[in-house]
């Protein structure tokens, strides 16, 4: 009688991986009773890989383990802007991806799917430090910055390390259902789960570089976010035409002014949320969006969830 064997996974550490990114993604998989995956850590080839911040690993599989394994993740690494892969490890992970390997990535893993092209034309995440980069680097690429993981299907992307182990859980949901992913949850003192739409906790929602037209007026607008602010009282405040305003405002930071103000507003209320405990309702006060309604409505389209599940997963 014949049985249903493990699945198997390969971890593929390349020159700079990540020792947290490399951890998760063979912790998470390591197979025991309750477990049915079967993990190999490889590299380019056998023998000791140099990390970050001076660590290593020692690898006891080559480049082969992509072609044996149906899973292939790959870890973050230093420096992704800087480092070219391989030509040999963009050609397997090629061919593990054309006989139809699942691949993922972790936070600047990204850099190597991309490298490979298997990010051509797909949705895809990476840590947020390093979207604008990535899509510099690869144009064709539809870089999300604002989420915590993507599932493209065939290829997943995730952002920052910890958002590593929610790729890694969405894996194991997709394989095995809800209950194995929160039993895996449960023996990592983990959230069982959280979205892949939800945001990155990244400093700041509003996007970034700005430029310096009408910097003062941004700076001023800031400390009055709980004020009636339109586009005439800031153009006011620029001493400009309204529409003088919103056009070049909108060529220096890429969106609209009340765009802008909006943004900030929920951004402001995140920081509300992470540090006081003060309600929905005088959240929605304090930063100008004027009613709790308008606060869930808006921060669940920008954030991706709600204040609330905001806030219990931030002290959790």
């Amino acid at each position: 009688m014949s049985t249903v064997r493990d699945h198997r996974v390969a971890v593929l550490v390349l020159d700079g991986a990540k020792a947290l990114d490399v951890g998760i993604a063979a912790h998470v998989f390591a197979n025991r009773p309750s477990m049915p995956y079967e993990v190999r850590v490889c590299g380019e080839q056998v023998g000791t890989v140099d990390g970050w911040n001076g660590l290593a690993y020692a690898v006891g599989h080559g480049l082969e383990a992509l072609a044996w394994a149906d899973t292939v993740l790959v870890p973050g690494h230093r420096n992704p802007a800087d480092t070219a892969t391989p030509s040999v490890v963009t050609a397997a992970l090629q061919q593990a991806h054309e006989r139809g390997a699942r691949i993922a990535a972790i936070s600047t893993g990204a850099f190597t799917l991309a490298a490979a092209g298997l990010l051509d034309g797909r949705r895809a995440t990476t840590h947020w430090h390093y979207t604008h980069v990535l899509q510099e680097q690869y144009p064709t690429v539809d870089v999300d910055a604002n989420v915590l993981f993507v599932d493209a299907g065939q290829v997943l992307t995730s952002a920052g390390a910890a958002s590593g182990i929610d790729l890694c859980l969405h894996l194991v949901r997709r394989d095995h259902g809800v209950a194995l992913a929160n039993h895996v949850a449960r023996r990592l003192v983990s959230a069982p789960y959280r979205s892949g739409g939800q945001a990155q906790y990244v400093p700041r929602s509003i996007p970034e570089p700005l430029g310096d037209v009408f910097a003062a007026t941004r700076a001023w607008a800031l400390e009055h976010l709980r004020d009636d602010l339109t586009l005439t009282t800031l153009a006011r405040r620029a001493t400009v035409s309204p529409r003088t305003f919103s056009r070049r405002f909108t060529a220096d930071t890429g969106i609209t002014p009340m765009q802008w103000v909006l943004r900030a507003r929920v951004d402001h209320a995140r920081e509300l949320l992470e540090r006081t405990d003060l309600t929905v309702t005088q959240i929605a006060e304090a930063t100008g969006l004027g009613s709790d309604t308008n606060l869930r409505r808006h921060f669940g389209a920008i954030i991706g969830t709600s204040p609330t599940a905001y806030r219990d997963a931030f002290r959790e």
